[in-house]
């Protein structure tokens, strides 16, 4: 698997199926599959497909053929077939109830394929990835909910090889829509009952107003007065979490904005753990009712792109403190825009003030000089200093110097100071631990820049602001295709990454539309579905939790006080790959 292949021989999607098994380091000799022994047999989806499957089952139990329902993380919930050998066969190779089948763990399959690819997915023979798999032949169609649009899970018919015919295709998409309007009838029950209670809130107050459920979100307009998109993540996540109760209470939630919300909320319906229902809101602050906000006004300043909830928090906080004329430090990742926030603030209030960027790695005496010149005869604009973590002992006390003389000062003219910092850097400890202390002191406040994982929700909006920058203006826009794979990425490298990856397409493409083919392999690659921002935290934190316990995932989970059975179930959803220790 390791070799080229060359163009044509093998199929499109199998052959991008293979790169991902490749990055994803899965073992083609032999086979190594997780295992859920607590899988949920009571789901919407269990619910809705259980009897089209039996049914399904019934009428080709003749046939030498099993079909497969699987979650949307390639667990396989049920598996039916009246196939003996067959049967044995599946068990021999972990095809069975518990076991997941996505791509990452057994590499090219009906189900991972399908999973990862977003759309029906035939596999035959020595297509498959490990070499256990090569005797059968596969065909797998996604089932998609028909609210949200959100692959919940797999409908897969799998036979021998020598069985193999182009009906099993058709079969299996059949299959998947037949459960696919049951879970739209399910749906409708549950969405005409919130809507219901919805109207009647409505009607009987003139309050804020929110309808919520996994698959809907409603709200009217007097909500959209009172609350801004930087409010509204954290308001509905409070809620809905605070709903899952199943009774009716009052909570109370602090905003980014520095308000307080005020949340009445009674649940519509209930079923396991999803619940629906409304919240009805009141915006306070200091215990008084505020006049509605000016929708629109705290958006992302002029060339920080971008309007999630967590990015739009960060820019407001900056932006506070350069009224404030705080000196700042921004810290963050590589690539996540520190200082973009920092140009755009100031650019934002002060357009035709001054404004001056020196990069630590490019230090010497003519940058030590001019930083020293643009202090003294600053004229109330904005220094910039770039990633000073980077700096030696001598450089560190030899700014310290520097910025000390105007650190208190009350000139109006005194320049605006922001240092960016990469996430992590800390202390550096040993004898430059009291010079790195010594500077930061100058810096009264640190704000954290958010990396693009968790708030890839922008990427939507950085796509064609970055690709006009690259083509100055020229016609070329993202298909929506191509924008599902872009924000299926976990994007480690950040905003720079993005860009960089959006340079390779317009270096071959300056017109017209860019498609998925039109994209760099590392994104085709790298496909996954797109995490919330609480999701991404969470993510990460787990990453970090196994990294300190050396892959040991029960004590990760004792660190994060989860039990063993969430964590892996988490590893497994969030599709994290750590070493092992027990």
């Amino acid at each position: 698997m390791d070799e080229p292949v060359a163009p044509g021989v093998v199929r499109e999607p199998i052959l991008a199926s293979w790169t991902r098994s490749r990055h994803y380091d899965v073992d083609a000799d032999r086979l190594e599959l997780p295992y859920d022994s607590d899988i949920s047999m009571d789901t919407v989806l269990t619910r809705a497909a259980g009897p089209i499957v039996r049914e399904v089952a019934d009428q080709l139990t003749s046939e030498p053929v099993s079909l497969i329902l699987t979650d949307a993380d390639g667990v396989v919930l049920d598996r039916r077939s009246g196939d003996g050998g067959l049967t044995h066969h599946l068990d021999r190779i972990w095809l069975a109830p518990g076991f997941s089948y996505a791509e990452r763990y057994v590499g090219t399959n009906g189900i991972g394929t399908a999973l990862e690819g977003r759309g029906p997915a035939q596999v035959f023979g020595h297509e498959h990835y490990a070499e256990h798999l090569e005797d059968l032949a596969c065909a797998g169609a996604p089932i998609r909910h028909p609210v949200n649009g959100k692959v919940v899970g797999v409908v897969d018919l799998t036979c021998w090889r020598s069985d193999a015919n182009m009906m099993m295709m058709a079969i299996a998409s059949t299959v998947a829509k037949r459960i696919e309007e049951t879970l739209l009838e399910q749906s409708g029950r549950r969405e005409l009952a919130l809507l219901h209670d919805y109207l009647i809130a409505c009607q009987r107050g003139r309050g804020a107003v929110f309808a919520l459920s996994d698959d809907l979100l409603m709200m009217n307009d007097r909500a959209r007065e009172l609350f801004d998109p930087a409010d509204q993540g954290p308001l509905l996540a409070e809620a809905g979490e605070a709903l899952k109760s199943g009774h009716r209470h009052q909570v109370l939630v602090d905003l980014p904005s520095g308000n307080t919300a005020r949340i009445q909320l009674r649940p519509s319906w209930t079923e396991g753990d999803r619940t629906g229902g409304i919240a009805q809101v009141q915006l306070i602050t200091n215990g008084a009712v505020p006049t509605p906000r000016v929708t629109g006004t705290t958006s992302a300043l002029p060339a920080a792109v971008g309007s999630g909830a967590l990015w739009t928090k960060c820019c407001q906080a900056v932006d506070r403190h350069f009224r404030s004329r705080e000196w700042l430090v921004l810290e963050g990742e590589p690539g996540t825009g520190k200082t973009t926030i920092a140009r755009a603030t100031h650019q934002g209030r002060t357009p035709a003030a001054h404004l001056r960027v020196f990069d630590a790695e490019q230090l010497g005496p003519r940058w030590m000089a001019e930083l020293t010149e643009e202090l003294e005869n600053g004229s109330g604009g904005t220094l910039v200093l770039e990633h000073i973590d980077r700096l030696d002992t001598e450089a560190v006390l030899a700014l310290s110097d520097a910025l000390e003389p105007h650190r208190e000062s009350t000139d109006p003219e005194r320049p605006w100071v922001v240092a960016t910092v990469s996430t992590g850097s800390g202390d550096p400890g040993s004898g430059a631990g009291a010079a790195w202390r010594e500077l930061l002191a100058l810096f009264p406040s640190t704000v954290e820049v958010p990396p693009l994982r968790h708030h890839v929700e922008d990427v939507a909006d950085l796509v064609p602001y970055l690709i006009a920058r690259l083509t100055r203006g020229a016609e070329l826009t993202c298909s929506p295709e191509a924008m599902r794979v872009l924000m299926r990425n976990r994007w480690p490298g950040n905003v720079e990454q993005l860009y960089q990856v959006l340079r390779k397409v317009v270096a071959r493409r300056r017109t017209g539309v860019v498609t998925p083919a039109d994209l760099p392999a590392e994104t085709r690659a790298i496909t996954r579905r797109v995490l919330t921002p609480l999701e991404a935290i969470e993510c990460d934190a787990i990453v970090d939790a196994l990294l300190d316990a050396s892959g040991n995932k029960a004590e990760a989970a004792r660190h994060l006080g989860m039990s063993r059975a969430t964590i892996y179930r988490k590893i497994r959803g969030y599709g994290i790959s750590m070493p092992t220790s027990g």
